[in-house]
């Protein structure tokens, strides 16, 4: 006998696309039914559009962002911290550690390989905003704070069919995080950290 389940299973939204995350967002941020503006005009305050004011376009998407990946980071240094020595917390409350002595003092040391790793990692992107987060974001009223190396290079080189000029561009990203990523590991290398390779 199969037992039914009543608990809602939740998909962490790292595992959702960009199309799902900001069809959300238009449906929270809309100016006349969105979730945030209602809440807005409850506090006494007017409404906000959000979606075409040139302003709130980097903070709206900079909040999409985490929102997106804030999850799978907590599942990475949860993991990390569920490795710590359990001694460590152990021996700081022996010598009169409180738990945010606790928290500052034996958690980053101990999990500091994986910070620098996945920091290492994260530079290979810094010159990734995300095409296709900006482009469905992207309206004709924030296209002037829109545009950026993907968006340009996908309305000059793919619309326009000059191909070698998106390779070329491609290429170049390519390049920077390349150089980032091996500048960054010997510096780490330097400081007595493991590294990448």
């Amino acid at each position: 006998m199969v037992q039914k389940n009543d608990s809602i299973d939740c998909v962490p939204p790292h595992f959702l696309s960009w199309v799902i995350i900001v069809g959300i967002s238009f449906l929270m941020l809309s100016k006349t039914e969105g979730v945030v503006n209602h809440l807005l005009e409850y506090m006494g305050f007017g409404r906000i559009d959000f979606l075409t004011e040139p302003k709130y376009f980097w903070a709206s998407l900079t909040l999409q962002s985490i929102w997106k990946e804030v999850g799978w980071g907590t599942v990475i240094f949860l993991a990390a911290i569920a490795g710590v020595d359990v001694q460590l917390y152990e021996a700081a409350r022996m010598d009169g550690a409180g738990r945010l002595r606790q928290m500052w003092h034996v958690t980053p040391p101990a999990i500091r390989s994986v910070i620098i790793i996945l920091l290492i990692l994260r530079i290979g992107h810094i010159m990734d905003v995300g095409f296709e987060q900006v482009y469905l974001m992207m309206n004709g009223a924030v296209s002037e704070v829109a545009e950026v190396f993907d968006t340009y290079v996908y309305r000059v080189g793919v619309l326009q069919g000059e191909f070698s000029f998106s390779t070329a561009v491609g290429l170049f990203k390519s390049v920077i995080g390349l150089i980032l990523v091996i500048t960054a590991n010997k510096l780490a290398k330097k400081f007595g950290e493991e590294g990448v390779y």
